[in-house]
């Protein structure tokens, strides 16, 4: 079987929370998705309230603790990731962006995406295309076509068994996986592999 790395980022701030609850069911339906079609999947989970304080802490001092670098060192080295934020005044919360905005340059570059937002009413869907997709849009990420949105009426035993929430997932995962298949994860570059002669270093100055 062909292994894959898959990560998962929720920026989720109750616990439990829907948008956890979300990622998880996303997370699920890929791994399935990608079983089927030979593939292993290794599944990391960053819950991003967890890395809050050093966030902050990136931000203000440019530096990321060791727990904070191993979670955006697992997202850029990802075959495909799945990111999900609760939606605050019609956009991602604030923890989802700052993650996303502290990955090295180029980090998601060709990774697929799978994008997913929860909202107590299902007149915040529209956030996931106008906010939330030109976000990985500009962060060069081949997003996946189907976004999946769940509002609090989502959840209900019915509409998620049938079709609804359950179908939107499944469909979604279906894209996602075929992404995921079709991608190679680029080499992440080694700043070490070719060093500048002292030499050189001494001309320059």
């Amino acid at each position: 079987m062909t292994a894959r790395t898959l990560v998962v980022a929720s920026a989720g701030l109750s616990q439990p929370s829907s948008t956890s609850l979300l990622a998880g069911r996303l997370a699920a339906a890929a791994t399935e998705a990608l079983a089927r079609q030979g593939s292993e999947v290794d599944v990391t989970t960053v819950e991003l309230r967890e890395h809050a304080r050093d966030l902050t802490d990136n931000l203000l001092t440019s530096f990321a603790s060791e727990t904070l670098q191993e979670a955006k060192d697992a997202v850029g080295g990802a075959d495909g990731a799945i990111a999900v934020t609760p939606i605050f005044s019609a956009s991602y919360n604030g923890l989802f962006k700052t993650f996303f905005d502290l990955l090295d340059d180029g980090a998601l570059a060709g990774t697929p995406v799978l994008l997913g937002a929860t909202a107590g009413t299902a007149r915040h869907s529209l956030a996931l295309e106008h906010a939330i997709r030109p976000l990985f849009s500009y962060l060069r990420a081949t997003t996946s076509p189907t976004a999946v949105f769940a509002a609090s009426e989502d959840w209900g035993a019915d509409r998620s068994i049938d079709g609804g929430l359950a179908g939107r997932i499944a469909r979604a995962a279906d894209e996602f996986a075929t992404l995921i298949a079709s991608h190679e994860t680029a080499a992440t570059p080694d700043p070490f592999a070719t060093p500048t002669p002292f030499e050189q270093l001494l001309d320059a100055s």
